[in-house]
């Protein structure tokens, strides 16, 4: 069987798996999000954190909600990591130094993950499953909160009231993520994964020699980190190491756990709203846009440039060899068109335009089909976008599932799709002016712009993979990155929670014969070109510096 014959295999399977989970997944979420009824551990977590579950709450208090609890995530999972010399199951590791603790404090909690250090010569057992596991969780259920709090904005009228923040985050984690990740965990030890508790010990004997490594709760840690949408690795090697992802049925079943809630999603929005074609529609253009990206990728990197690539029958540098050209560039688009940031290759081997191919994923948003709630949040501001296009090119006040897009909402959504590319492009020009942060690229050139530049983009989309070539543990990095993280994952929600209540507040709208049908292929076709167009003018020159560069000059 020929390399390229397997990778169009492998990604049948994956849309035939998908496919089949999509209707009684997005069906049960939204089951999920309208129930009433609270189950017995949900009302001891109730009352432990002293919340009321039945009471509504407007945007304003919804995101007080949010930003409060992860502001104590961010607190306690720095002070674990700044005790951990003194905290049982540390591996004799000691304390993680001030600027690389904030780092990653803010890192697992904005659901970003990036890592500016080596985990298996970092992080004890304690730290890494009772602080970066748990935050795996956490921040994923704060994202689908939002985007939850969004759908209602659409579905509601008349009222400013978008459900109970502290609900949504109990019942994300404990009847969707927990079960799920129970089960790929299951899944992942079969595979191969480890899940144990050991200490360090040496592992066969080298030139040299032996090497060390340390045990630990590694398949529970992988199962949540790509369902999630998270992406920090137990070890450095992220999911290229067989501890995490043994061979290619686990490689292929981490895909899957990365694209399954995002894509089902729609799902469960065209149920809440009413219409599930115009869930349809939204699943048709992340999928036009995953499905482009996943092609081209392949093809980039199994095409043939002089006689090493022949060979190796294409870019097989980076790569593992257990998973090939066509397993690295599936994981490579899943986890860069969503934000997981988990690397089973590294994407600083990758050709030029391959390398790319992963920066624009990012660029577009992570909207397809995005992180665990903010991709579908972030799909649904574009498409408010595509909305208005559509009534400036007609002359109509445009209109999207009943609510008018007026003044205020047009407002909120620009504001929404500003913030990201402000912080990539602003640090890293600041960060290339700079003599210092330039002294930690591996490159130089074309190459070495991208590093930063994906660097910046990785952390500003709350993606959290590398292009591997950076030393980006240094004070201006993990500084610079954290604050990005921060402002990247946290200034954006408050413009959909904003949206979302003044949507909430709205009459809604009778359809009229003139009245834009958002549910037809042609709207999903409007919305993938805005998308296109809106990235492309914000990022071409940044990426002509970058990888196209480096891509027509190889």
């Amino acid at each position: 069987m020929s390399p390229q014959l397997a990778g169009v295999l492998q990604l049948t399977a994956l849309i035939a798996a998908l496919a089949l989970s999509y209707r009684p997944l997005g069906d049960y979420m939204a089951r999920v999000y309208s129930s009433e009824k609270h189950y017995r551990p949900e009302k001891w977590i109730y009352r432990v954190i002293g919340a009321n579950p039945a009471a509504e709450m407007r945007w304003p208090a919804y995101l007080r909600g949010v930003l409060a609890f992860s502001a104590v995530s961010v607190l306690l999972l720095y002070l674990m990591q700044r005790v951990q010399g003194s905290l049982p199951g540390s591996l004799g590791f000691s304390s993680i130094d001030p600027d690389q603790a904030f780092n990653t404090a803010a890192s697992f909690v904005a659901n970003t993950n990036w890592q500016s250090y080596y985990g298996e010569q970092a992080m004890g057992h304690v730290v890494q499953t009772g602080g970066l596991a748990v935050q795996n969780f956490l921040s994923a259920a704060v994202g689908m909160a939002v985007a939850v709090a969004l759908v209602r904005g659409f579905a509601r009228s008349r009222t400013g009231e978008l459900g109970n923040f502290w609900a949504d985050l109990v019942r994300g984690t404990v009847r969707v993520l927990l079960p799920i990740a129970f089960l790929g965990a299951i899944v992942l030890v079969a595979c191969g994964a480890i899940q144990n508790f050991s200490g360090i010990h040496s592992v066969g004997q080298f030139t040299g020699g032996t090497q060390e490594w340390n045990g630990g709760a590694v398949a529970s840690q992988e199962a949540i980190k790509e369902l999630g949408t998270n992406g920090g690795g137990y070890f450095n090697a992220n999911s290229a190491h067989p501890f995490e992802n043994p061979n290619p049925l686990s490689n292929l079943f981490e895909i899957f756990l990365i694209l399954l809630i995002p894509f089902a999603l729609t799902r469960t929005f065209g149920r809440m709203v009413g219409s599930l074609k115009q869930g349809y529609a939204i699943l048709g253009a992340m999928a036009v846009i995953w499905l482009g990206f996943s092609a081209l990728m392949m093809w980039t990197e199994f095409a043939h440039r002089g006689p090493a690539f022949e060979i190796a029958g294409g870019a097989m540098e980076g790569k593992e060899t257990r998973f090939g050209i066509a397993g690295s560039s599936l994981f490579a688009v899943a986890t860069t068109l969503t934000s997981t940031g988990a690397v089973n290759s590294f994407h600083s081997s990758y050709t030029g335009f391959g390398g790319g191919i992963t920066l624009l994923g990012m660029q577009l948003g992570e909207i397809a089909p995005g992180g665990v709630g903010s991709g579908l949040y972030g799909m649904l501001i574009m498409a408010v976008i595509a909305v208005f296009i559509a009534g400036l090119m007609v002359g109509r006040t445009p209109e999207y599932l009943g609510k008018k897009i007026g003044t205020r909402q047009i407002q909120l959504a620009a504001c929404y799709i500003l913030v990201t590319p402000a912080l990539v492009l602003g640090f890293t020009a600041v960060a290339m002016a700079l003599p210092t942060p330039a002294d930690s690229m591996t490159n130089s050139g074309a190459h070495g712009f991208s590093e930063i530049l994906y660097a910046y983009t990785s952390a500003a989309n709350n993606n959290g993979s590398a292009f591997a070539g950076l030393n980006a543990d240094t004070q201006w990095f993990n500084t610079t990155l954290g604050i990005a993280m921060l402002f990247g994952r946290f200034l954006p929600m408050v413009f959909v929670l904003a949206l979302a209540g003044s949507l909430a507040e709205q009459r809604p709208v009778p359809e009229t014969a003139g009245t834009l049908r958002t549910d037809k292929p042609l709207y999903a076709g409007l919305l993938v070109g805005t998308i296109l167009i809106i990235t492309g003018l914000t990022y071409f020159p940044a990426l002509a510096l970058g990888p196209l560069a480096e891509g027509l000059a190889s």
